[in-house]
C-alpha cells in the first residue's frame, strides 16, 4: 500500500449521509471536498496554510485539477486519503491526492496545480525562499502521480446551460467562490439522464478567474462527438470565463 511521504498527510474519513446521492454513494463534489480537507490538514501541519502565509500577504489559489474516479465510496464506507506537495516552481506548486478504500484499493486520484497569490493585488507572485526550502523534502518524482497537461478542445457553442447566483455561503476563506462550488455548478447543468444514470470517470478543470459574492454565473455545456462534455462558467455581467472543464462518463 502506498505510504504518505514525510511531507504529506494521511487522513481517514467515513462517508456521511450529507455527502451521498440517491444511489447512496458520495457525490463528486463531496469527494473533492474531502480531498481539500485532507490537503488543509497537511498544510496546517507543515506550516504552509493560508493562515501561516497571511502575515506575508500571500495565499495559495487552485488553478487546475485533474480528477480520476474508479468508483465512488458508499455511505458509511471508511476511506483513506493521502495527499502531499509534489514540487515548487517559481510561482507554482503541485499536489497529489490518492483515495483508498479499506482493502487498500485506490478508488480515486487527482493531480493539482496551484499558484501563489498576492492578497493585496490579487495577482500571482513568486514563491519566497522560505517556502522553496521545502523543495528538498519533496517525494521522489517516480513515486508521484503522472502530471498530465492535455490541451482541451475549444468551446464552440452551448447545448445546455443553467444560471446560478453566488451566495454568501458559496464563498471560501479567500472570499471568493469555493473551488468545490465551481465543480458542483459545472456538473449541475448536465442533462437529467446523465446525472441519474452515469458517473464521471475523469474531470479536468481549469480555474481561470475569481467568482465573487452576488455574481450571476452561467454554467454552459457542449456535447462532444465522443460522448464527453465541455463545460464553462461565464459571468453574465461581462462575459468573462471563470472556469473551463472537460468531463468523461461511463
Amino acid at each position: 500500500m502506498f505510504q504518505s511521504p514525510e511531507i504529506g498527510q494521511e487522513v481517514f474519513y467515513t462517508i456521511r449521509t450529507s455527502e451521498i446521492d440517491n444511489k447512496k454513494v458520495a457525490t463528486v463534489p463531496a469527494l473533492l471536498r474531502l480531498m481539500h480537507e485532507a490537503a488543509m490538514e497537511n498544510v496546517l501541519r507543515i506550516k504552509l496554510s493560508v493562515w501561516d502565509l497571511e502575515p506575508h500577504g500571500i495565499s495559495w489559489v487552485l488553478i487546475r485539477k485533474t480528477l480520476k474516479i474508479n468508483r465512488l465510496p458508499k455511505l458509511r464506507e471508511r476511506v483513506r486519503i493521502v495527499t502531499y506537495p509534489v514540487s515548487f516552481e517559481k510561482f507554482f506548486t503541485f499536489r497529489d491526492y490518492r483515495v483508498y478504500d479499506e482493502s487498500g484499493e485506490m478508488i480515486a486520484s487527482a493531480t493539482s496545480h496551484w499558484l501563489l497569490m498576492d492578497t493585496k493585488t490579487r495577482r500571482m507572485t513568486r514563491i519566497p525562499v522560505f517556502i522553496m526550502e521545502y523543495q528538498e523534502k519533496m517525494p521522489a518524482k517516480e513515486t508521484c502521480l503522472p502530471m498530465e497537461k492535455s490541451k482541451m478542445p475549444k468551446f464552440e457553442n452551448a447545448d445546455f446551460s443553467k444560471t446560478f447566483n453566488v451566495g454568501w455561503h458559496d464563498l471560501d476563506f479567500n472570499n471568493h467562490l469555493s473551488n468545490v462550488i465551481y465543480l458542483q455548478w459545472i456538473l449541475e447543468a448536465l442533462e437529467d439522464d446523465i446525472l441519474k444514470n452515469k458517473r464521471p470517470v475523469e474531470i479536468e478543470l481549469l480555474y481561470k478567474i475569481e467568482g465573487v459574492w452576488k455574481d450571476e454565473i452561467s454554467s454552459e455545456i457542449q456535447v462532444l462527438d465522443d460522448g464527453s462534455f465541455l463545460h464553462r462558467l461565464v459571468r453574465v455581467s461581462d462575459g468573462k470565463e471563470l472556469a473551463f472543464a472537460q468531463s468523461k462518463w461511463s
